[in-house]
């Protein structure tokens, strides 16, 4: 928040603004991506979460200490073939872990965001369970407060993807890198967080854009272009027939002039043909016979 709205109430982006009585109570319920909802439950404060939504969520790594154990965790981590990054967002298993603390709590115990959570062993679910509980409850404890996160969080360095001066890498000097599967998006530092079991198939990575170390890839149009190619004289492709080239071709004026076909050397119309050489009837001569002059036609006589 900027210093010049801090005194500003209700704030901006509130969507629900409550106020109580005895005591005096002002309420403001901020959510500028407009992705949280607000739910009226007439009930004791102190059984609340017997409703829906919260009755179908799982326990809360710092309000429900008793419940969230390593036992509870290990359970819930040999049932699923997901991803571990997916698990932890899953609310369903566990209340209150979002995008950031996910990321933040991979890192903490070194683990890879897509590796599937069933490849664990004992030891890393242990490492894990102290990592959740340790992030979620410094978190709390500093009001969400970001200043008062320790400086070697990834918290403070994990935003910059695809910005211009972004830090790509961790104070300690690790590179960041991003990876997307399955419509999730994990910020996780590769030569901290290595593989130890099965990986879900087709992971791209995606480095920070603005890598310092990396010059920024240029900008392509759209535009389909072809690229210009030199031909030698001799590896000129041949025209096809009835092809014209371009400087041949008749300039436009109203009517496009096309060239008649040439006449093919056997191939005269049988019209024509008639006309140029009328056809010669045979001359018959009268033959005689007897003394009398007979039309063409002999007889003869027995």
């Amino acid at each position: 928040m900027k210093p010049e709205e801090a005194d500003v109430w209700p704030p901006k982006f509130w969507k629900f603004h409550l106020e109580t009585q005895d005591p005096t109570v002002s309420v403001a319920f901020t959510d500028a991506r407009r992705f949280g909802r607000v739910r009226l439950v007439d009930c004791p404060g102190e059984s609340i979460r017997k409703h829906s939504p919260l009755v179908e969520n799982g326990p809360d790594p710092v309000v429900d200490v008793d419940a969230f154990t390593v036992d509870f965790l290990k359970q819930k981590m040999r049932k699923r073939h997901v991803p571990i990054k997916a698990l932890l967002l899953d609310q369903t298993v566990l209340s209150g872990i979002g995008n950031w603390v996910g990321d933040e709590v991979l890192y903490q115990a070194k683990m890879h965001p897509e590796q599937y959570c069933d490849d664990f062993g004992d030891e890393q679910i242990t490492t894990l369970h102290k990592a959740i509980r340790y992030v979620c409850q410094l978190a709390v404890d500093k009001l969400g407060d970001s200043d008062e996160f320790p400086k070697d969080w990834m918290f403070h360095v994990r935003w910059g993807k695809g910005s211009k001066g972004a830090v790509s890498h961790l104070p300690s000097g690790e590179k960041l890198a991003f990876l997307t599967v399955g419509g999730r998006t994990s910020c996780y530092a590769p030569a901290i967080q290595k593989k130890t079991g099965r990986v879900v198939p087709g992971v791209k990575e995606e480095p920070l854009e603005y890598d310092e170390d990396k010059p920024k890839p240029k900008k392509v149009s759209n535009a389909k272009t072809k690229p210009k190619v030199e031909v030698e004289e001799d590896e000129k492709p041949r025209k096809r027939k009835n092809e014209v080239d371009e400087d041949e071709k008749p300039a436009k004026k109203g009517k496009v002039a096309v060239p008649k076909p040439k006449a093919r050397a056997n191939g005269v119309k049988a019209k024509e043909k008639a006309q140029a050489e009328p056809e010669v009837q045979p001359k018959i001569e009268p033959q005689v016979e007897d003394g009398r002059r007979r039309s063409g036609r002999v007889k003869k006589s027995s």
